[in-house]
C-alpha cells in the first residue's frame, strides 16, 4: 500500500506534474551521477521534455523546475528567492552548479530541449537526461516519467516494477485494499470507518503522533495558502493577465449582511478554491491533493467545514485520511495525471475525494462515503484538460471552485440516498480510466484542443 502522505505532498506550482515532477526526476539523476561517481566526468548536461512536458513546457514552468531539481532544490523545502537566484546565474553565466557536484557548462537554449517530434512512449510526461564528458562522449542517459500528483518513475520501474525506485511496492500493512470493494470489506470485517482503516495501515508505516503532525502540517499549509491568496492582489504571471479574483470576493463576502447566510455557500467555497488555485498559477506553495491542478478543491471543503473559526483535530485527521484513502484507489487503479486521463484525473478526482471526506466528518457510513466519491468522479466524466496558454489559469481557476461546490453536493446527496447505490466506486473509477485512455490526446494537457486553441491568447 501506498501511504495517504505519498498522495498529499507539499510543493510549488503551477503543476505537480510539470512542475514538482521534473524537479524530482532533476535532483534525482543529480543524485544517480553522484552515486555512479561521475561527478568529476561530467562537462555537460542535456535535458529533453516530450510529450506533455513539451507542449505545455514553459507555461507550467517545466524547463525551470527540471533545472532548480538538477541546482538540488527539494519541492517540499522550497526557498524562492534563493533558488530564483541561482537559475539567475545558469541563463545569464551558461553554467550550473549541480547539486553537491561540480559547476558544468549548460546553455538554456540549446541544452534544455523541448521535444515535440519525438512521441512520449511509456507515459505522456517523458523526460531524459544525458550526461557528457568534455571530449563530447555520452556517459550516462536516464529516461523518467512524472506520473502525476508529483509522483516520477524510472523507464525501467514503469516496464519492470523494482524494489528501491522511488515509486515502490509501499509498505506491508493490515488490512490491504486494491479496490474499494476490498476497502467496504474491510471495513465490515474490522468494525471500522475508513479512515480507522488507513490510520492502521499508516500505524504500519510510522508512530501514529507522526501521522498527526503530518496531517496537522498539511491542512496548515493548505490553510496558509488559502490566506495568502485572499490577501495578494494583482495579475498572474504568463503573459494571458489574469487579474487575481479571490481578495475582490472575500471583501465583498466580509462587507455584505448575508455573508454568514446558507444562500452564500457556494461564494465561500468559490473564494477558498479560487485563492489556493491563483496562488498556485503564481508558483507558490501548494499541496498537492491530489494534483496541483486540482489543489483548491480538498482545502476549500476542508476550510468551510472543518478548519474554519473552531478547528477540530479530530475533523481535520478523519477528513484528510478518509479523502486520501480514496485517492490512493485512483491512483493505484487508474491515473491522477491530467496527462493521461484529462481534467477528470484531476478535478475529478479532488472532487471525488472531497465528497468521500466531508461525508465521512458528517458521519456518513463507510458505504455513504463510498457513495458520496462516485457521485463526484460520476459527473465529471470525461472532463477534458485544455489549459489556454499551457498556463494553470483558463480554465483551472475557476473550475477548482464548481469542484469544490460539486463535491458537497455529492456529499448531501450521498447522506440523503434510500438504499445501495446503482454504481460502485470501482465501477466509476474504471469508467474514468477507460475514458482517459480513449480521449484524444490533444485534450489531455497538451494544450492543442479546446479552449487552448478557441480562445486567442493575448
Amino acid at each position: 500500500m501506498l501511504s495517504v502522505l505519498d498522495i498529499f505532498r507539499i510543493g510549488i506550482g503551477p503543476s505537480s506534474s510539470h512542475t514538482v515532477g521534473p524537479m524530482r526526476i532533476g535532483r534525482r539523476f543529480a543524485v544517480r551521477l553522484r552515486k555512479n561517481n561521475l561527478m568529476d566526468e561530467i562537462a555537460r548536461i542535456e535535458v529533453r521534455l516530450r510529450g506533455s512536458l513539451a507542449f505545455t513546457g514553459e507555461g507550467h514552468a517545466s524547463p525551470r523546475a527540471s533545472l532548480y531539481g538538477l541546482l538540488g532544490y527539494r519541492p517540499e523545502s522550497f526557498d524562492a528567492n534563493v533558488a530564483e537566484r541561482a537559475l539567475e546565474k545558469v541563463y545569464e553565466a551558461h553554467e550550473l552548479a549541480l547539486a553537491k557536484g561540480p559547476i558544468i557548462s549548460f546553455d538554456p537554449k540549446t541544452d534544455m530541449l523541448l521535444d515535440y517530434d519525438t512521441p512520449a512512449d511509456l507515459h505522456p510526461n517523458e523526460m531524459v537526461l544525458r550526461a557528457f564528458d568534455k571530449n563530447g562522449a555520452l556517459l550516462i542517459e536516464r529516461v523518467y516519467y512524472s506520473t502525476g500528483g508529483g509522483f516520477i518513475a524510472s523507464r525501467a520501474q514503469l516496464l519492470t516494477p523494482a524494489e528501491g525506485d522511488l515509486v515502490s511496492h509501499g509498505a506491508e500493512v493490515p488490512y490491504p485494499f486494491g479496490s474499494a470493494a476490498e476497502l467496504l470489506a474491510q471495513c465490515r470485517e474490522q468494525k471500522k470507518t475508513i479512515a480507522e482503516i488507513i490510520y492502521a495501515n499508516e500505524d504500519a508505516m510510522r508512530p501514529r503522533a507522526e501521522t498527526d503532525a503530518a496531517l496537522d502540517s498539511i491542512c496548515a499549509v493548505m490553510m496558509a495558502c488559502i490566506a495568502r491568496g485572499l490577501e495578494t492582489e494583482g495579475t498572474l504571471p504568463g503573459g494571458l493577465e489574469v487579474t487575481r479574483r479571490a481578495p475582490k470576493l472575500w471583501q465583498k463576502l466580509h462587507s455584505s449582511p448575508l455573508s454568514n447566510e446558507r444562500e452564500q455557500l457556494f461564494d465561500w467555497l468559490n473564494v477558498y478554491a479560487m485563492a489556493v488555485n491563483e496562488e498556485n498559477a503564481s508558483g507558490g506553495q501548494v499541496v498537492t491533493a491530489p494534483t496541483n491542478g486540482a489543489a483548491g478543491i480538498i482545502p476549500a471543503v476542508l476550510k468551510h467545514y472543518c478548519a474554519g473559526e473552531n478547528p477540530l483535530p479530530q475533523n481535520i485527521r478523519k477528513f484528510l485520511l478518509t479523502a486520501g484513502g480514496i485517492g490512493l484507489l485512483y491512483k493505484q487503479r487508474a491515473s491522477i495525471s491530467g496527462a493521461e486521463m484529462g481534467c477528470q484525473g484531476e478535478v475529478g478526482v479532488a472532487c471525488s475525494m472531497a465528497a468521500g471526506g466531508l461525508a465521512a466528518v458528517w458521519g456518513a457510513n463507510p458505504e455513504q462515503v463510498a457513495q458520496a466519491a462516485e457521485i463526484g468522479m460520476e459527473h465529471n466524466l470525461g472532463l477534458t484538460c485544455d489549459p489556454v496558454g499551457g498556463l494553470v489559469q483558463i480554465p483551472c481557476i475557476e473550475r477548482n471552485a464548481i469542484g469544490a461546490v460539486k463535491a458537497v453536493n455529492a456529499a448531501r446527496l450521498a447522506l440523503h440516498a434510500d438504499g445501495a447505490m446503482k454504481v460502485s466506486l470501482d465501477q466509476v473509477i474504471e469508467t474514468m480510466r477507460q475514458t482517459g485512455l480513449d480521449m484524444s490526446s490533444k485534450y489531455k494537457e497538451t494544450s492543442q484542443g479546446g479552449l487552448a486553441v478557441n480562445v486567442v491568447e493575448c
